[in-house]
């Protein structure tokens, strides 16, 4: 009895079925481990085991945690990304590149609804609402004030966050007005202000008319 040449082993990480296949399983994946273990504990080792991958495949697709993250629970835009690239540059006008960025991304029609969709979905539930705090402050908040530096680095980024998120908010979910049909200039203008002196100015100094 002859047999044929024995079957080639299947190369480790290699995944079933087809690389859509893979990166759906690998999504999947990710979303119940962010969900289970929060963004600090989920790791990009224990998401590959568990989509049935290696790895590597998983670092193929998603290049770094944070971007794996942004895709998993459907952020239309990773601000790990985008608040850094707008902190670069000048410092002075920091704050008013800042503003502009946020605006023009929320103001997109394929963002907004995505967008405003996610929030909703956060607000009220603290399992996803502390997964969501998680990434930002890993992601978002230390990149900041590793670019703001100095002793009140964390009081800064709290303080840039807090306006932000707030910014967000009634302009996007809430609508409040005149705020929500503002042009994105006029934003700028009343609000730019207020993130550079949390970026730069003096925090001690009292506002005009306290």
């Amino acid at each position: 009895m002859t047999h044929g040449p024995p079957a080639p082993a299947r190369r480790r990480g290699r995944p079933r079925g087809g690389a859509s296949d893979a990166r759906e399983r690998i999504l999947a994946a990710g979303a119940s481990e962010f969900a289970e273990h929060g963004y600090d504990g989920a790791t990009m080792r224990a998401i590959a085991e568990r989509a049935g991958v290696d790895s590597a495949l998983v670092h193929h697709y998603f290049g770094t945690k944070s971007e794996l993250f942004a895709a998993a629970v459907d952020i239309p835009a990773n601000p790990a990304r985008l608040v850094p690239q707008a902190l670069e540059g000048d410092p002075a006008d920091a704050g008013a590149r800042l503003v502009r960025l946020i605006v023009t991304t929320w103001d997109s029609p394929t963002f907004r609804p995505r967008g405003v969709a996610l929030l909703r979905g956060v607000i009220g539930n603290r399992r996803t609402s502390s997964m969501l705090m998680g990434f930002i402050s890993r992601e978002v908040l230390h990149r900041i004030r590793e670019r703001i530096g100095g002793d009140d680095a964390p009081r800064r980024a709290g303080l840039l966050a807090s306006q932000v998120i707030g910014l967000i908010v009634a302009r996007y979910v809430v609508e409040l007005e005149p705020l929500a049909s503002a042009s994105v200039d006029d934003v700028v203008r009343d609000v730019g202000p207020t993130l550079q002196r949390y970026l730069t100015g003096d925090l001690d100094e009292a506002s005009p008319g306290a």
